[in-house]
């Protein structure tokens, strides 16, 4: 694959040498005192280990009794002490006031300064190995890619704006409305955040990595709502915005300094709080100005925060994000018209009765009656949602259904191309072009009976993405599932200031004092590029060079476990498979196997493959499978590298093979795609579900070697044969396959199965039951798969997939 790229040549200079977040910690009062003490003013574990509540209860030990006591005798004296740690970024309060406006209580607004804050963000030695700080075009088989913001042509152009040398800080601003706190006096807030885009998205992603913080806490009013918004903004921003017009100097997390400035590259938010940002939100009448606003269908805000803010538009920063525009438009239209289409118990039965996945969500009482769901949910819903309406909804509903799923698919794409870009384009018209079904059907309703439009604002805002993805990158770096997520972790309380900045001082200097106590220096080394990524929490990955002894001291999410270093692999080494050491049954003879798993042909399957492999390798053994032991697992791990970063390691996905039991009268076992010689010679690609894992075993008393062939995990499988593809039925545009059989000599029919090694298969695969009309009496997801004998090969079953399935799989 050849990759070509261009860096502007005018980025990223480096103006002198400074100083990291870190080290600015040694220019603290009391640094001379951790020349000793590396934890002053605290106990080592106080410090890593105790809540407020557990220092009260530790104070009133009876071992004190015996022993000296801490130099505090309670905890609001050691609550004294985390005042005196340095904290960069101090919270502060400001009361808002209008001129003409009076409110019974003062409206106060708790913030602090933006920019110090980038800062921070900005020279924090825990992302120096997750930096990018110049524009940069790449092209991928000569086509450009688009990735993070400085993949994209706005960071270009604004670029060529700006003098030689500047360092761009890109900002991304994120709010959500959903009220953080409610308290005796109807005081409500809600937060703001802040990240930069120089950080990368796979670390921006995660809420608890602190690639995002939070700079204000927004009060609610009862009068002028949107005008005090823009004016707690505008205070909250104002260094900010002077910075992106005059610039400042910044060290990095390396220390070398930079001129940077800092366009605003995106707000993110829901449509209505993009509305109240954008100042096109319905009016009130207040006044003469109001009415003159209204007039042309203004807000009445004349100062919106971004008004002075160099390079910024809201046309280009309110882009288009996946939570809002995508899942929960999903949700409020193309679920209903399904629900009206298909019916909902006809609906709820297909969701009942699909087979359960380890690893995702089973609605085990359907999808209509549930009241309140998440982004996830719905994400699980669209995984399945094309096949299981099949045969139940017209092929032309099914079209439109299947184009809009396809979009958001192609929407999330973390690296686009011009090919995707025109896909998305294709989809979308798809869509407009197959709607009249939906409208036949009489599937959209509102509330006054059946609509005959599609004026729905958030299917407008598709028609934006690709614009979007070309002026500022890939649309998952403005996903407001982060907003969702910090909201859970940022709350208002008593005596907030206090507590918020205790809360940053202590993880910078937990931080601080766990390096400095082992002698590890302040700056994070620059890492060349790994050639396998399975964590993306800096700071585990720094600990763990420096110190990997202090591992578990770091918090966070852990990291992907890497079977690629100790598993079995794939003959080209693009797939890991893991069983565990100790096997769910230890020996069995074939006689057992036969019984418990109901292979009556197993024996001679695995003498078959015995015999196909040794012609093949030249490798024959004595061993004979008839008189054998067998151990076997009812679970394998297969894992894969990403579709879309090849570096990147994705979590690995659970395959079952449980014999039948009273849950699972016919077996609990999983499907999956497998590359195999065919008789031509030539590599097949076939779907089978495995029924057994198992490996050959010999006696610790026996000089017998087994061959290669024999010395890695095996697999029973039973095939589906290919019978269409999408281009077969272009208005669901899917693989279709049925159960293959065989006839014994008597004319009776067995489905048709074989042994292969466990690195012939490729992926996990869902398969979904082609239902027709209505799901087939008698059916529960315990038995779904053993129920029919044709299915769809599901390409949505998840992002990988889908990139699979739409590129690679012929």
């Amino acid at each position: 694959m050849p990759t070509t790229g261009t860096c502007h040549l005018h980025a990223g200079y480096v103006f002198g040498v400074g100083k990291n977040m870190l080290n600015r910690l040694d220019d603290d009062q009391y640094a001379y005192r951790r020349k000793i003490n590396h934890y002053y003013p605290f106990w080592k574990f106080l410090v890593k280990n105790l809540t407020q509540t557990q220092m009260i209860k530790f104070l009133k030990l009876k071992w004190f009794n015996t022993h000296a006591r801490p130099s505090f005798t309670m905890k609001d004296q050691l609550l004294d002490w985390m005042d005196s740690l340095p904290c960069f970024m101090e919270w502060k309060v400001s009361q808002m006031e209008f001129s003409g406006y009076k409110t019974v209580q003062p409206i106060e607004l708790i913030w602090r300064d933006a920019l110090e804050v980038v800062k921070q963000l900005f020279s924090d030695p825990i992302f120096a190995n997750h930096m990018t700080y110049t524009p940069h075009v790449i092209n991928v088989r000569n086509q450009r890619e688009y990735g993070d913001y400085m993949s994209a042509d706005m960071a270009w152009r604004i670029q060529d704006h700006l003098p030689v040398g500047v360092t761009q800080v890109p900002i991304i601003l994120g709010s959500d409305k959903t009220h953080v706190m409610r308290i005796t006096g109807g005081l409500e807030m809600h937060p703001v955040f802040i990240t930069i885009s120089n950080i990368d998205l796979e670390v921006r992603s995660k809420a608890t990595l602190r690639a995002w913080r939070c700079i204000a806490y927004m009060p609610i009013a009862n009068i002028l709502q949107v005008r005090l918004w823009h004016k707690c903004m505008d205070l909250v921003l104002a260094n900010l915005k002077a910075a992106a017009l005059d610039g400042c100097f910044m060290p990095d997390p390396s220390r070398y300094i930079h001129y940077v400035f800092t366009p605003l590259i995106a707000h993110v938010c829901d449509l209505p709080e993009a509305s109240m940002i954008a100042a096109v939100v319905d009016p009130w009448d207040l006044d003469k100005f109001q009415k003159a606003a209204k007039a042309v269908n203004l807000s009445g805000v004349h100062m919106p925060y971004w008004h002075d803010w160099i390079y910024t538009c809201p046309s280009v920063f309110l882009a288009g994000e996946i939570l809002h525009t995508c899942f929960n438009f999903f949700a409020d239209h193309p679920l209903k018209w399904i629900k009206e289409a298909v019916g909902a118990y006809e609906l709820d039965s297909r969701y009942i009765v699909q087979h359960k996945w380890v690893g995702t969500h089973h609605f085990a009482k359907g999808i209509t009656q549930v009241k309140q769901m998440t982004g996830r949910e719905y994400r699980d819903i669209q995984r399945t949602i094309v096949a299981s309406i099949a045969g139940a909804a017209s092929p032309q509903f099914v079209h439109a259904i299947h184009a809009i799923v396809e979009f958001i698919y192609l929407a999330q794409n973390p690296v686009h191309s011009p090919e995707t870009l025109q896909s998305m384009e294709q989809t979308l018209s798809d869509f407009h072009s197959f709607k009249g079904a939906i409208i036949e059907a009489e599937a959209r309703k509102g509330k006054k009976g059946i609509k005959e439009d599609f004026f729905i604002p958030k299917l407008e805002l598709l028609q934006s993405f690709k614009g979007t993805v070309q002026r500022l990158g890939t649309l998952m770096q403005f996903s407001a599932d982060m907003m969702e997520h910090l909201l859970i972790t940022h709350y208002f309380m008593e005596q907030c200031v206090r507590i918020l900045n205790h809360q940053e001082a202590m993880e910078i200097f937990n931080l601080y004092a766990l390096l400095t106590s082992c002698g590890a220096p302040l700056v994070n080394a620059m890492c060349a590029e790994e050639d396998e990524v399975a964590t993306t929490n800096p700071v585990l990955s720094w600990v763990s060079q420096v110190l990997p002894g202090e591992v578990k001291s770091v918090h966070g999410p852990r990291p992907v476990h890497n079977h690629f270093l100790k598993g079995i692999l794939s003959r080209d080494a693009q797939t890991a498979f893991q069983v565990n050491v100790t096997p769910d049954y230890r020996s069995l003879s074939p006689t057992e196997i036969f019984a418990k798993y109901a292979l009556p042909d197993f024996d001679c399957m695995l003498a078959d493959f015995i015999t196909r492999s040794s012609t093949s390798s030249g490798k024959h053994t004595r061993w004979n499978p008839r008189y054998g032991r067998y151990q076997a697992w009812n679970k394998f791990r297969l894992q894969l590298h990403s579709a879309f970063q090849q570096h990147v390691i994705m979590p690995s996905r659970v395959v079952q093979a449980y014999p039948p039991s009273n849950n699972f009268p016919l077996g609990n076992c999983d499907t999956v795609l497998i590359d195999a010689m065919g008789i031509n010679g030539k590599m097949m690609s076939y779907v089978g579900q495995v029924r057994l894992i198992f490996q050959p075993t010999v006696r610790r008393s026996s000089n017998l070697e087994l061959p290669s062939y024999l010395s890695d995990p095996l697999l029973y499988v039973q095939f589906f044969r290919f019978v269409s593809c999408p281009d077969d039925h272009p208005k669901l545009a899917m693989w279709t396959v049925e159960r293959a059989y065989r006839q014994d000599e008597n004319g009776n029919r067995h489905r048709e199965g074989g042994v292969i090694q466990v690195t012939d298969v490729t992926h996990a695969v869902e398969l979904i039951p082609v239902h027709g009309e209505a799901v087939a009496k008698g059916v529960s997801s315990a038995t779904c798969l053993e129920s029919y004998d044709c299915f769809f090969l599901n390409n949505f079953a998840d992002k990988e997939s889908y990139h699979t399935f739409s590129t690679e799989f012929v």
